[in-house]
């Protein structure tokens, strides 16, 4: 019996949550006291909107030439925002350290050149001083082998002066040979040591030459001068937010230094970012109408050129959607547009046919989930759906039939009979909420 009873009371129990479940389900209100929208369906093309920065495709770096012997000093430098041409001189340098290294050079180079003179002369007195002595010791050995041809004739004690005569000699002939042969290695390395000073300062004299022309810094290409902030003003220290003066006519940098760059405002192209959903509905070549803030009342047409493959997300936004690097290019050059300049852009993506699409307003975030209310008899009842994509106030949905008719507002907030959110429910999504 007990078992019965308890059978009894859970089914009660089953029965009361089923009907309180259908009572929150259904929210009764007045048809004529909620704004409504009926589900359409058509062709839509896609449109992105977004911001970015104006940048050039064509940037050349101006830096100061790699020229060792300390710092350099700016004699001469072309505004920000000068028009230059390719091969004007936009950027000099003081030359007065490479002009000295030059001249000491040319000093170098002609001492060397003496000195090769005087090696090639001592080494021919000294070429000829060696023919002469080697000549006499020839004819010594030959004297000595003469008077040994005669030992026969003559008493054994002279006869062996005689051969001690001619072994001195030719001792005499050998150690000249040996002495020659110095003499000549001696020279000719005195000669090599002057020709390789020679050269070292020839080098010398050649760097310092073309130190002395990179000195004027030329422009690369045509466009615009842009200078950039000399950290060197502030001893190398910097922190972001921090503004430095640009280089100008006086100034000390280091070789190597970025001083300028030079940028072809003739190819300019747009940087932006997309949310991670409407990624799939734009790709390289898609049309884009774009508002410069700098030129009020204009629109300029472009093309989308590169949409990134992978989303681009700053360690620390680990909360934030995801978004993708998108460049768009003008279709024509317009030489009033700057780098930095801010533009609003329009995107035109896919073109979608036969799809269904609501007011955006009519999407809902309950407990983390998309729903629209659709009106049923007796009231309105919540249904989670698919929002393929949004575009210009409108959603696009993949599980409503056309014709259906949804809310534009929240029935919850609207009827008497229904309760407030919990903490858990989300706001109705708005113009940007999604």
């Amino acid at each position: 019996m007990n078992r019965f009873f308890k059978l009894g009371l859970l089914s009660v129990a089953a029965l009361s949550f089923l009907l309180a479940g259908c009572r929150s389900s259904t929210v009764r209100a007045s048809a004529s006291g909620i704004p409504a929208a009926v589900v359409q369906q058509g062709d839509i093309q896609i449109k992105v909107q977004t911001t970015g920065t104006l940048d050039s495709t064509n940037t050349r770096i101006v830096a100061a030439p790699p020229v060792g012997g300390g710092t350099l000093q700016i004699i001469s430098l072309a505004r920000t925002g000068s028009t230059v041409r390719r091969d004007d001189v936009i950027l000099a340098f003081d030359p007065s350290q490479q002009e000295y290294n030059l001249a000491q050079a040319r000093s170098d180079l002609s001492q060397a050149e003496e000195e090769i003179v005087k090696a090639k002369a001592d080494a021919a007195v000294q070429t000829a001083q060696d023919k002469t002595a080697l000549l006499k010791a020839k004819f010594a050995v030959r004297r000595a082998e003469l008077d040994v041809s005669k030992n026969e004739l003559l008493s054994e004690i002279d006869a062996k002066k005689n051969q001690l005569a001619l072994d001195q000699a030719k001792r005499a002939l050998a150690q000249l040979q040996q002495d020659i042969q110095s003499h000549s290695s001696s020279n000719q390395a005195a000669v090599s040591l002057s020709e390789e000073k020679r050269n070292k300062a020839r080098l010398a004299m050649q760097q310092a030459q073309q130190n002395i022309r990179n000195m004027q810094v030329k422009s690369p290409i045509d466009g615009m001068m842009v200078i950039h902030g000399n950290q060197q003003s502030t001893g190398g220290f910097f922190f972001d937010g921090m503004t430095l003066p640009d280089y100008q006519p006086g100034d000390q940098v280091y070789p190597g230094a970025t001083i300028a760059e030079v940028v072809d405002i003739s190819k300019m192209e747009i940087s932006a970012q997309i949310p991670e959903g409407d990624r799939p509905f734009l790709k390289a070549g898609d049309g884009a109408v774009v508002s410069v803030d700098a030129l009020p009342g204009e629109e300029l047409a472009g093309k989308v050129s590169n949409v990134a493959g992978a989303a681009n997300r700053e360690f620390w936004e680990m909360d934030s959607q995801r978004k993708f690097d998108l460049k768009v290019l003008f279709d024509r050059s317009d030489p009033r547009l700057r780098p930095g300049f801010s533009a609003k852009m329009t995107l035109l993506g896919d073109n979608l046919s036969h799809v269904r699409f609501i007011p955006r307003e009519a999407i809902f975030l309950k407990n983390g989930k998309t729903i629209v209310y659709t009106k049923q008899s007796g009231g309105w009842v919540p249904r989670e759906v698919k929002v393929r994509a949004f575009t210009e106030g409108r959603a696009l949905l993949e599980n409503l039939e056309p014709g259906t008719v949804v809310a534009l507002v929240d029935p919850e907030k609207q009827s008497g009979e229904a309760s407030k959110p919990s903490a858990a429910s989300g706001p109705a999504l708005g113009k940007g909420s999604l």
